[in-house]
């Protein structure tokens, strides 16, 4: 059983990248993040052709969330993270699929830091926490997939020195991460690659794909019911050196079958 969460970076432009991939690794569960598209305009046909039931929650021009499912369509649990009706931003999904619960999320980048954008993605992480500990105490076997937007040590970047004035970096929202982790939650990657530097992200700018000067910013986190089920995880970075692609590249986990 494989799960996948990808930054897409523009679901319609980078369709034929999607379907390629989908076509080459067939993961059963794929969270997909900042589709840049309404949900009426999410290409739910061509992947429903290409195996992939869909569950969308889409915005226009910005963020939108979605999840595929291989062979099945994902039971729809939440279409917004809880906590804050005013919430309008589509960043969140819940579905059963395949026997698990498994999230996309696509958390606020925060940026320029300080300032509200920074506020709103701190508000969010508390609603996240808050979220995650009610899923974890439910004992029910759950992923937590997406772009969290947040770099969780100074070891899952290539330099911080320079991003400092960032918002992935900042103390707040890297607490909120290892809150996250105190609750039980296991991070698939960092487990699986205890000392490796694993990157899912390389900034357009300054040539940094080009340089590896990427940052971890994709993470896969098992509750307690899924943490014995995992049997590898890693990061298709070939992805990311294709032509047009996206920033991110995708992250996955393998887990073993009930």
């Amino acid at each position: 059983m494989r799960i996948a969460t990808w930054n897409i970076n523009n679901v319609r432009t980078r369709l034929p990248l999607l379907l390629a991939w989908l076509n080459a690794t067939q993961p059963d569960v794929v969270a997909l993040q900042e589709l840049k598209t309404t949900t009426e305009q999410f290409p739910r046909a061509e992947l429903e052709a290409a195996g992939y039931g869909c569950m969308v929650v889409g915005q226009k021009t910005w963020n939108g969330v979605a999840l595929l499912a291989r062979g099945t369509e994902p039971l729809a649990v939440r279409t917004a993270l809880p906590g804050d009706s005013r919430d309008t931003q589509a960043r969140y999904l819940e579905a059963a699929v395949h026997g698990m619960l498994v999230s996309s999320l696509y958390l606020p980048n925060g940026n320029p830091w300080p300032g509200p954008k920074f506020d709103y993605k701190l508000a969010w992480c508390e609603r996240l926490v808050s979220h995650a500990e009610e899923l974890m105490a439910s004992g029910h076997p759950v992923a937590l997939v997406g772009d969290f937007n947040v770099v969780p040590t100074d070891a899952d970047i290539y330099s911080p020195k320079n991003w400092l004035d960032n918002a992935l970096l900042q103390p707040e929202p890297r607490a909120a991460y290892a809150r996250l982790l105190k609750q039980g939650w296991t991070d698939a990657l960092r487990t699986v690659y205890p000392k490796e530097q694993v990157f899912t992200f390389w900034d357009f700018r300054r040539n940094r794909w080009q340089r590896d000067a990427g940052l971890r910013i994709d993470h896969l986190l098992l509750s307690k019911a899924l943490k014995k089920k995992l049997k590898g995880a890693g990061v298709d970075r070939s992805m990311r050196g294709i032509e047009g692609a996206s920033d991110h590249a995708p992250a996955w986990v393998e887990l073993a079958q009930p």
